[in-house]
């Protein structure tokens, strides 16, 4: 007998699984990305570009005391002076340009105004006494210094550009306010009059290095006033061709410009300094060869604590040195456009944009002789090369960049937000010292 077929037991029906949600892949963030990221939010603060100026002026200011105490020790001493006789001299000067930047940093802006026109008479009338017989000294050939007594004299030509700078954007700040930049006439007179009057002041004396710089603020003025291009290329074309003739008309001025480039001193050692400049370079390496190890401030490169410190900086310190140097310099200018982008106040924008063409055209012209891609111009590095009556005005001028820094809107927010936090931490510690004081 067949047995029985198994009963089965039918299955309960599946039940069809609900559509879950997509998982999402995830995605690594990249670490470089992530970097980029942080840094661009840290470059973004509202206090970045005051930081920024205030560190970066601060550090070139200190490596330029120590530079200056090691590239002029053995010019000291060849002097029969004490081998700190030119770091005291500038330290002193560094000391009271602290003092210029705090009362400038902390200035209202209504008084960096109602100053500009007394700074600059004071500035013309003593540019006028450079050329007075008697007050007027030549160095290097250049009749543009005042001898003060003993081993101080000042250069009137470096508070000529704090002056151009000041009067110039309180002029362009009224004319904007008025609405009288739009004529071509207006934006030129009275500001090219009185800058052609001051570089005809500096050019008496032979100082074309200085009338250079000025050239560079009075245009740096007009591209922030918005001139349009046949006006500033005609301005442009007008200082050319006076640039060209004071050139042509100089066998010392032809000299140095057929110098750049050049890689031996030429007959007579006509390209002395400039070479040895490129000779300090090329010798420092990555490294250079240690701080107060150089061998062309022994007499063979002239001026190694002024005009070319760039290169003993090279040479000691080596291309590191240099081009931290180069990044400090990149960030102030960076920080100063900023400031003169972002402000709503012409004033603000045309000083502080004044400011930062200053003190990096003179950095350009300066780093250009050194490493000989421009003609020797005898201007100094700004805030870095020896000499008391540029660090003067150009930390004032950095006050004032400070000042702009502080008064953007989100600035002046960041700083006011910090303040109840200071006043209380403040608070906190007197009561925590009388606390302690009564046990």
């Amino acid at each position: 007998m067949a047995g029985r077929a198994p009963v089965r037991t039918p299955r309960a029906p599946r039940t069809p699984k609900r559509p879950g949600r997509p998982r999402t892949p995830v995605v690594r963030e990249n670490p470089a990305r992530r970097l980029v990221d942080r840094v661009r939010r840290a470059w973004d603060r509202p206090l970045t570009a005051y930081y920024l100026i205030f560190g970066a002026s601060l550090l070139i200011t200190a490596l330029g005391l120590v530079m200056v105490y090691s590239a002029s020790m053995i010019q000291a001493l060849q002097l029969n002076l004490a081998a700190s006789y030119f770091f005291r001299k500038q330290f002193v000067a560094a000391v009271l340009g602290a003092v210029l930047l705090l009362v400038a940093m902390r200035m209202p802006i209504k008084l960096h105004r109602a100053l500009s026109y007394p700074i600059l008479a004071v500035s013309v009338f003593l540019m006028v006494l450079v050329q007075v017989p008697g007050i007027g000294r030549s160095v290097n050939g250049n009749q543009n210094w005042i001898y003060l007594g003993g081993p101080f004299q000042l250069q009137p030509s470096e508070f000529g550009k704090l002056a151009l700078v000041l009067w110039g954007a309180d002029l362009l700040a009224r004319k904007q306010d008025k609405r009288l930049l739009t004529q071509w006439k207006h934006m030129l007179v009275p500001l090219v009059p009185v800058t052609f009057m001051l570089l005809g002041l500096i050019m008496l004396g032979g100082d074309m290095g200085t009338a250079i710089i000025l050239t560079a603020i009075l245009f740096g003025l007009l591209w922030l006033a918005g001139a349009p291009t046949r006006l500033f290329a005609g301005v442009l074309s007008v200082a050319a061709v006076l640039g060209v003739i004071l050139i042509k008309t100089s066998p010392n001025r032809m000299a140095r410009l057929q110098c750049i480039g050049a890689t031996e001193p030429g007959p007579g050692d006509s390209c002395w300094q400039a070479v040895h400049g490129i000779y300090a370079l090329a010798s420092g390496g990555f490294f250079g060869s240690g701080l107060g190890a150089s061998v062309e401030k022994w007499g063979q490169l002239p001026e190694p604590h002024t005009d070319f410190i760039f290169a003993i900086t090279g040479e000691e310190l080596g291309l590191a040195g240099t081009l931290s140097v180069l990044a400090l310099f990149a960030a102030l200018g960076y920080a100063g456009i900023r400031v003169a982008g972002r402000t709503e106040d012409p004033f603000v924008r045309y000083a502080a944009g004044g400011v930062t063409t200053w003190i990096t055209a003179q950095a350009v012209v300066n780093i250009g002789a050194v490493l000989g891609l421009l003609p020797i111009a005898g201007v100094p590095l700004p805030l870095f090369s020896y000499g008391g009556s540029a660090l003067l005005p150009t930390m004032f001028a950095i006050g004032l960049l400070i000042a702009f820094a502080r008064e953007e809107p989100a600035a002046k927010a960041a700083l006011a937000m910090r303040q109840p936090r200071v006043r209380w931490n403040t608070m906190r510690r007197r009561v925590k010292a009388r606390s302690s004081g009564e046990r």
